[in-house]
C-alpha cells in the first residue's frame, strides 16, 4: 500500500484522518491527471465506409426452404463488411401487384425470424409497391409481395420496407462522435458535380459492428457516390 494513504482504515465508520495526506503527493497527482487530460493525442477519426444497399431479401429459415426445397440453406457467396453476414448464391424473383417483376433479387444472410424485401424507391414504383422507409426489422403495417423460387412460392402479407438510411457504429465510434444509439446525423458528400448533404441518418449502435453508413441505390446515385472527393459524417 501506499505509504501516504497507509494509515487510511478501510472501516466504513472510521473517521478520516485528514493528516494522513501527503500534500506534496496529492499535487504530484492533480498535476499528472491534468497533463495527461490536455496533452493527450487527439483521438484519430475513425475510417468511414459508405455503401450503397443495393435491392435485397432477407429470409426465415421456413421460407428457405419453401423456395428452395426442403432441407435447404444458403450458401455463401461473398462475405459483407459487417462481419458474419454475407451475399448468397441465391436469388428470387420479387413480383408486386402490377404483376410485374423483379428478376434474380439477392438474398442476404444469415436467416432471420420473419422475412424482409429492401428495395429502393424507384423499385417501388416499377412495382406498384407503396415503400414506406422502415429500420430494418420494423415491419409492422408494410406492404408485402409474392417470391418466386426455384422449388416454389411464397407470398409476404407484410415485410416489404425502403431502408432507413443509416450509420452501423460500435460504442468507441460513438463516443468519437458524441452520440448515442438511435441519434440523428448528417453524411455530407463532396463532389464536382454534386454535393449533397444526407440529413437524419440512424445512428444503430452495436458492439460487433464495424463504421458504415448504408445508402440505398436511389441516394447513391443522386450523391453520385462513386466519384466523390470527400465523405463527412456529423451531428
Amino acid at each position: 500500500m501506499n505509504a501516504a494513504f497507509s494509515n487510511f482504515s478501510s472501516s466504513k465508520t472510521a473517521p478520516l484522518d485528514t493528516n494522513a495526506f501527503d500534500p506534496d503527493m496529492i499535487e504530484q497527482i492533480v498535476r499528472r491527471v491534468l497533463l495527461e487530460r490536455f496533452n493527450a493525442p487527439p483521438r484519430s477519426e475513425p475510417k468511414l465506409v459508405v455503401s450503397i444497399s443495393a435491392r435485397h431479401i432477407h429470409l426465415s429459415d421456413a421460407d428457405v426452404e419453401t423456395l428452395f426445397g426442403p432441407g435447404s440453406r444458403l450458401t455463401v457467396d461473398k462475405e459483407l463488411y459487417q462481419p458474419g453476414f454475407f451475399a448468397a448464391k441465391e436469388t428470387l424473383m420479387v413480383v408486386g401487384p402490377r404483376k410485374r417483376m423483379l428478376p434474380n433479387v439477392r438474398i442476404l444472410g444469415p436467416t432471420r425470424k420473419q422475412s424482409q424485401v429492401e428495395l429502393a424507391f424507384t423499385d417501388g414504383i416499377s412495382l406498384g409497391i407503396p415503400l414506406p422507409v422502415r429500420q430494418s426489422g420494423d415491419l409492422e403495417g408494410t406492404p408485402g409481395c409474392v417470391l418466386v423460387g426455384p422449388e416454389g412460392v411464397v407470398a409476404l402479407r407484410s415485410g416489404v420496407i425502403r431502408a432507413e438510411r443509416h450509420v452501423h457504429m460500435h460504442p468507441d465510434e460513438a463516443a468519437f462522435y458524441d452520440v448515442r444509439d438511435r441519434d440523428r446525423m448528417n453524411l455530407r458528400v463532396h463532389s464536382n458535380s454534386c454535393t449533397t448533404t444526407f440529413e437524419n441518418v440512424l445512428v444503430r449502435l452495436d458492439n460487433g459492428v464495424r463504421l458504415e453508413v448504408h445508402l440505398d441505390t436511389d441516394e447513391g446515385n443522386a450523391c453520385d457516390i462513386d466519384h466523390a472527393e470527400r465523405i463527412e459524417l456529423y451531428k
